[in-house]
């Protein structure tokens, strides 16, 4: 459910994280996910399909994005789009100008423009049965144009969790990698994009 509090703007769930207001309500729980879902397919992976136009680094018009969506579904306005995307915990998207891109999960052919990272690790997590080849062959995304990594070892085992109940995580040295030439950029706090890790920059495994 997303909601909408007068201070500190709009969130999920049924009171303010802030300051434990109910708020104005703006989706419930069936037409959030609707339009979460379309709003992904439509910034990550099939925009041609639903007739949008999306420049190389992923923008596209949010005014493009709603007349699409309506033609699925007859409720969803502008304001929604926004709330969907200000009420994200995950920062998955991000709004400028009247545009609209997914900040990361691309499988469509987009070249991303954010800084470089500027830390020394990143961390990802592999089911034990991966780890050998990974070694071998680094580490190349999956059905996904930019390899995710992240900036914690918390958020690694977190993520990985949702593929495998005992994952290896494994640590990068992603500083040394930027100083040989390999673009690391910085989606947001958590994730890190890479067009592939080559195992040499594997130093540690957690098991």
């Amino acid at each position: 459910m997303i909601r909408k509090c007068e201070e500190h703007g709009c969130f999920r769930g049924e009171t303010c994280p802030e300051c434990d207001q109910e708020g104005q309500f703006i989706l419930d729980d069936e037409r959030e996910d609707k339009l979460g879902r379309f709003v992904s397919g439509a910034l990550r992976h099939f925009p041609e399909k639903l007739g949008l136009s999306m420049y190389e680094d992923g923008w596209v018009s949010i005014n493009a994005l709603t007349a699409s969506v309506t033609r699925k579904y007859k409720w969803p306005k502008k304001y929604h789009v926004y709330a969907l995307v200000e009420s994200d915990e995950k920062g998955r998207y991000e709004i400028s100008g009247g545009k609209i891109r997914a900040v990361y999960g691309h499988s469509v052919g987009v070249v991303l423009d954010y800084p470089l990272y500027d830390g020394e690790f990143a961390y990802y997590g592999v089911s034990p049965e991966e780890v050998d080849i990974l070694l071998d062959e680094g580490i190349q995304p999956v059905k996904q144009k930019y390899l995710h990594m992240s900036t914690t070892l918390e958020k690694a085992i977190e993520v990985a969790m949702i593929h495998t109940e005992n994952p290896s995580i494994f640590k990068i040295d992603v500083a040394a990698a930027i100083d040989d030439g390999l673009n690391i950029m910085v989606a947001n706090d958590d994730i890190l994009l890479t067009d592939e890790i080559p195992a040499d920059y594997i130093v540690e495994i957690y098991e």
